[in-house]
């Protein structure tokens, strides 16, 4: 008996009809939910299909609640989706904090993931404490030497603080500054190197873990080493800074004495000159006293013996001086 031509049309119409349905309606999913007891109807699983909701990652985080004993629904994990959370991570961080005794609804745990928090990962912290390691802290302490520290600070998240609270960053610049400000109140280098643990006791008491979203159990010093001699150096370089002042203040001093013997000297050479210029006018008064008749040749003459007396005692006690200086000329 031959197939007729519509009737292989009619078989592939209805094969690629059922396809269609099958790719669109998760019917598998549906028999999955059914068989695992969590109610789910057709209308819904199409209606996520049509919210480009994926009925998959729903109904599948749906099943794991339900048997882990958790009051969810269907609507609750959608909106979540649609809100752009993570529904698997905040159903697994329900589950794990129901697990450990840990009050967390799923409204919570829902804004925490919406926060950009992981939820997850803050009930396994709150489950199984984290260590956080500082860097290398350095300190002064009074006696002017440096002193490194490290610490591990150990924090157990705190759920109820989770959306709002401040992080590790802030946990490790509050420690950070406790070590600085233990360091800096310690006599000496030598009370940090023998009692490692007042860092530690100082640093707790200081309540460094209010407003973040993590509970600070202990802080433990890893390691303490010293480093330089800061006060050492620091008096160093004011010497320095003071010498290079006491050499400016110097030059600054022979500048000004440089100066004023220059204008002495031109004080000098301005009263040469007229002392020259006054000189140069005796002949002349000389000159005009004999042609007026105000002296005569006799007193000229007298004047000029005078002049050469004085000359030859000069020159006579220019000697007497020479030899009183010089004992090998006496």
């Amino acid at each position: 008996m031959a197939i007729l031509p519509e009737s292989l049309f009619l078989v592939a119409l209805i094969f690629v009809g059922v396809s269609l349905f099958l790719s669109f309606v998760p019917l598998g999913l549906w028999i999955s939910a059914l068989a695992a007891g969590v109610p789910m109807g057709i209308i819904t699983l199409v209606g996520m299909r049509l919210r480009r909701v994926p009925p998959a990652r729903i109904v599948n985080s749906l099943i794991k609640a339900n048997k882990a004993g958790l009051d969810l629904n269907v609507n609750k994990l959608e909106a979540h989706f649609l809100a752009g959370g993570n529904v698997d991570r905040v159903v697994n961080a329900l589950i794990a904090a129901q697990r450990a005794g840990i009050d967390l609804g799923f409204e919570r745990a829902a804004a925490i993931d919406l926060a950009g928090r992981d939820v997850l990962l803050a009930v396994q912290v709150s489950v199984n404490p984290r260590v956080i390691e500082t860097p290398i802290v350095t300190a002064v302490a009074k006696n002017g030497i440096e002193v490194k520290a490290k610490a591990r600070v150990t924090v157990r998240a705190n759920i109820s603080r989770l959306v709002g609270g401040a992080g590790e960053e802030t946990i490790i610049a509050r420690v950070g500054e406790g070590i600085v400000t233990t360091i800096g109140s310690a006599e000496t280098h030598k009370e940090v190197l023998e009692n490692p643990d007042m860092i530690s006791r100082t640093v707790l008491n200081k309540g460094l873990d209010s407003g973040t979203a993590y509970e600070i159990l202990s802080i433990d010093i890893a390691d303490v080493d010293i480093g330089k001699n800061i006060g050492a150096q620091l008096q160093t370089d004011q010497a320095e800074a003071d010498k290079r002042i006491a050499q400016a203040k110097a030059e600054e001093r022979r500048a000004m004495a440089v100066a004023k013997e220059q204008e002495m000297l031109a004080a000098v050479q301005e009263m040469r000159a007229k002392v020259v210029e006054a000189e140069a006018e005796i002949p002349k008064a000389l000159a005009y006293a004999l042609r007026e008749g105000k002296i005569g040749v006799m007193d000229y003459l007298n004047m000029q013996n005078i002049k050469s007396d004085t000359q030859m005692r000069e020159s006579i006690g220019k000697i007497g001086e020479v030899r009183m200086d010089d004992p090998s000329k006496r």
